[in-house]
């Protein structure tokens, strides 16, 4: 039960060992336990949140304790003496884990030699108690949680102090990140699929016909690329000024309010485009 806490609550030892049992709050939709500030090592109360699981495995085990301490009074047979009834409350401040002191590293030496743990690892770390709260921020960055909600959850002060030092490298599954990028197929029929995931955009805007599809690479860029909705506007301004000249049959020069116009359009892109090199006349 104490290495169960520890791993699963990231606490210290000297905070744990200052658990009682009128900390633990074990019913309800999210049960906890309080850490008074005197016991924290950044002065400060605090709530731990605790899984469904291990707080019915610390119900079963205050069970257990008050059970104990109402047979310390004594019974006479099967009716409990005065004394006895009297006792079956067992004191909120009882202590959770009394065996949680300033030697409890030689209990987990022992353990360690009997589980066939290596007190040191290969690369020549040594496991403590302190370890065992290595091992619940490495649990978390591992389980996919947010590194700001790991930084909560371990009452650290700097993210960077959650991310570098209590998470281990080696139980980050980085292969198996890479599924969450989009597939790049490199055959002239582009997936409809992937192209939806990459982008969030609808497949019809896609044009898919032979002309615009002719090589492996432009099936690539239509993957990674934004669309016409979405990006910004095709060709500088000099081209689009010589195109509505064509048009038109008018061959007035763009003015200060149809450049604006431009950029204003194109800051609805991803970013506003360049007009000094855009356009050579300006």
């Amino acid at each position: 039960m104490i290495y169960k806490t520890l791993v699963l609550t990231g606490l210290r030892r000297n905070e744990l060992a200052s658990l009682t049992v009128g900390s633990l709050v074990l019913d309800g939709p999210t049960p906890c336990a309080t850490l008074e500030a005197g016991d924290a090592k950044n002065r400060q109360q605090s709530k731990i949140p605790l899984r469904t699981d291990l707080a019915a495995e610390l119900a079963r085990w205050v069970s257990e304790k008050q059970e104990a301490h109402s047979r310390g009074y004594g019974a006479t047979g099967d009716v409990l003496s005065i004394e006895a009834a009297k006792g079956e409350q067992l004191p909120l401040d009882t202590l959770l884990f009394p065996s949680v002191t300033r030697e409890f590293i030689k209990v987990l030496d022992r353990d360690l030699a009997a589980a066939g743990i290596a007190k040191c690892d290969d690369r020549g770390r040594t496991i403590d108690v302190h370890a065992l709260r290595h091992t619940y921020g490495s649990l978390l960055s591992a389980g996919g949680v947010a590194p700001r909600t790991a930084q909560a959850a371990m009452r650290h002060s700097s993210i960077d102090l959650t991310m570098n030092v209590y998470t281990d490298p080696r139980v980050l599954d980085v292969h198996g990140a890479l599924d969450a990028l989009p597939q790049l197929p490199l055959d002239s029929s582009p997936q409809i699929d992937h192209h939806q995931r990459a982008t969030g955009t609808d497949a019809r805007d896609i044009d898919y016909s032979r002309d615009t599809v002719q090589t492996t690479g432009r099936v690539v860029a239509l993957m990674v690329a934004p669309n016409s909705d979405k990006g910004c506007i095709s060709g500088a301004i000099a081209d689009n000024w010589a195109e509505n000249s064509n048009a038109t049959g008018k061959r007035s020069r763009p003015g200060k309010l149809d450049v604006s116009r431009e950029k204003q359009s194109d800051a609805d892109g991803n970013r506003t485009r360049n007009l000094r090199i855009d356009s050579p006349v300006l």
